[in-house]
């Protein structure tokens, strides 16, 4: 695949973690990052309470049902409903926090918000008090995905993010709460991103149980023998998966009474909540080997009613502290993921390590989530294609000098393939209907993605093509070529294919054309006016009774592409007719920033205009 650079900074030591964190990744002009977070009291147990919503993309509801709240009869969440309320309520109170991390859903909330709303926003995550973390477009499954698409999915995060927000809204930490298990390989693509540390929620019971026991529930995640230290990264695992504590979930989706703090209330119990909260941080506490904890508040699409769930816990935090004059030595705080892992970071401890996957994944005895694996195969393999697509519209788009006009067609794909990396999308655990929009999204980032990549070949052929204007190419993808059917190969005597080679070397490969089969034969000429070897081969009978396929082709003409120039291109006369009626040889040069690569392409000059289509293989 094509060799990608990431961001690499220097953060911490291969069995320690106690060094001072360099590169803090923020801006000093404003008060974000680390220098935005509150400072613990020394000698107290401090408890970082994290305000947070898990908004999956997809899952029981599509995507678009997730953020319009339609459908409740499946499940009461509305995404657009639950940010505007987290704003709303962070405006109110400059002491409270909030940490978002699914970047769809937030752009596509951002895109609908007038500019008095955005200044409210900028001026949260310059205060530090909207922080991302994450900072994906999603947040991904690390067992079934490729890691060339988790670099695509989350650089398009940090670029949005950037664009909008700069430096203060540069993620510190991954967040990978709710995948179903860990792999090594996404730790050291995140170590390699900069991040600081990472947090997660699921792995194996009996390893979870053993961690708590042995008090090894962080260590440090040495993510790659070939990367050494540079790819170490500090590693928590929360202590109730990412929930908030029973009985201390305030929101519409959740019936855990408030908080009442009124003495002259008959309902009054602060007090008892209260002394409930503590007796269950002092457990949490007992697993952890510093004086900081970190306490999830939050869940599943919570934070619908924003203003509710924090003035519960403005209150809840209230009555924990003012205990603290009679003896009590628990601070609670609005906090987030950094300013926690900076705090564990100033106690200087030391850290076992760990070299391996968590896989697989058991929640209890008898109960392996290791169906994901394979289940929805044909989806699985729809996103791979997807991902080979990007890649080539991403270059072409690059190579042909595209302006900002076609840009939103190339992020129409970018942004459909950042869904799929979901841990709901690409694993299949979705609602059949939300597979089906899945595949709806990826289809319209194929026709959108095939529009620019034949847009900046008709660009790059027009000018560097004697004889050929861009009027005179028409050019069209064959979509179906997966199930041997497709338009242009079957409806015409004449074509050109193209083939185009995304991979930084040259490649080889066969080429199957799907034709009626009327007993024809076909020539097919290379670039240097060459006649190649081909083959007629009757289409499997499995093929052909595939549901839904109209196709009337009955067999594949196939020949060898030899020698596809790295990131370039051929093009391929297919002819049922004899040789006469192919032209004279035209010189054609490829030329571009990165490739230099002088080809001899035919192209027929007369009556009939050359159809072109282009494929990818």
């Amino acid at each position: 695949m094509l060799s990608l650079i990431l961001y690499v900074c220097v953060f911490i030591s291969a069995f320690n973690f106690g060094e001072i964190l360099t590169n803090p990744l923020y801006n000093k002009n404003h008060k974000c990052g680390y220098d935005s977070c509150p400072k613990p009291k020394d000698g107290y147990l401090n408890v970082h309470m994290v305000s947070h919503t898990h908004n999956d993309a997809g899952w029981l509801k599509t995507v678009d049902q997730y953020f319009y709240g339609s459908k409740k009869k499946i499940q009461w969440a509305g995404v657009q409903y639950i940010i505007d309320s987290i704003i709303e309520a962070l405006v109110k109170n400059p002491s409270r926090r909030f940490v978002y991390v699914e970047s769809a859903f937030f752009w596509k909330w951002w895109q609908l918000q007038n500019e008095n709303i955005r200044n409210k926003v900028k001026n949260l995550v310059n205060e530090g008090r909207l922080e991302f973390i994450g900072g994906g477009w999603t947040m991904h499954d690390e067992a079934t995905t490729h890691y060339q698409s988790i670099i695509d999915q989350m650089s398009w995060g940090f670029r949005r993010l950037d664009d909008s927000f700069g430096d203060c809204a540069r993620p510190r930490v991954g967040w990978q709460i709710d995948p179903f298990g860990h792999s090594r390989e996404s730790a050291s693509i995140m170590a390699r991103f900069g991040f600081d540390g990472l947090l997660f929620g699921r792995l194996d019971y009996q390893d979870q149980g053993l961690r708590k026991y042995e008090r090894r529930l962080e260590m440090i995640w040495e993510s790659s023998a070939n990367l050494g230290t540079k790819s170490d990264l500090f590693t928590s695992i929360l202590y109730n998966l990412y929930s908030a504590p029973n009985w201390f979930c305030f929101d519409v989706v959740c019936g855990d009474p408030p908080i009442i703090d009124d003495k002259e209330s008959p309902d009054y119990n602060a007090d008892k909540r209260a002394a409930d909260f503590v007796r269950y941080v002092n457990e949490v506490a007992k697993v952890y080997t510093t004086n900081n904890v970190l306490i999830t508040m939050g869940g599943d699409f919570t934070y619908q009613a924003g203003s509710y769930y924090f003035l519960n816990l403005d209150r809840l935090m209230k009555a924990v502290n003012e205990i603290q004059p009679n003896g009590s030595k628990m601070n609670l705080f609005y906090s987030t993921p950094s300013c926690y892992l900076k705090a564990v970071n100033d106690e200087q401890k030391t850290y076992t390590t760990k070299n391996d996957d968590f896989f697989p994944y058991a929640s209890q005895e008898h109960a392996y989530w290791t169906g994901f694996f394979t289940s929805r195969p044909t989806l699985k393999y729809f996103e791979r294609i997807g991902n080979n697509f990007l890649q080539v519209c991403k270059q072409l788009f690059t190579i042909a000098g595209l302006d900002r006009n076609n840009q939103k067609q190339l992020n129409t794909m970018r942004e459909a393939m950042g869904i799929l990396q979901h841990h709901d999308a690409i694993t299949g655990t979705e609602k059949q209907h939300v597979a089906f929009d899945y595949a709806r999204q990826l289809n319209k980032g194929f026709t959108d993605c095939g529009n620019v990549a034949n847009l900046a070949l008709r660009k790059l052929m027009e000018k560097e093509t004697i004889g050929v204007t861009n009027e005179d190419i028409s050019l069209q993808s064959c979509m179906l070529l997966n199930i041997s059917s497709c338009e242009i190969t079957e409806n015409n005597n004449t074509f050109v294919v193209t083939l185009y080679n995304p991979l930084s070397r040259k490649v080889s490969r066969y080429v199957r054309l799907p034709v009626k089969g009327n007993g024809d034969s076909y020539t097919i000429y290379d670039p240097s006016g060459n006649l190649i070897k081909t083959q007629t081969l009757p289409i499997p009978h499995s093929v052909l009774k595939i549901p839904g396929r109209t196709s009337l082709a009955k067999e594949e003409v196939v020949f060898l592409a030899k020698d596809l120039p790295m990131m370039g291109y051929r093009s391929y006369y297919v002819s049922e007719k004899n040789a006469n009626e192919i032209s004279g040889m035209k010189m054609k040069k490829f030329r571009n920033n990165y490739i230099h690569d002088k080809e001899r392409t035919k192209i027929r000059i007369g009556d009939v205009t050359v159809d072109q289509s282009f494929w990818w293989y």
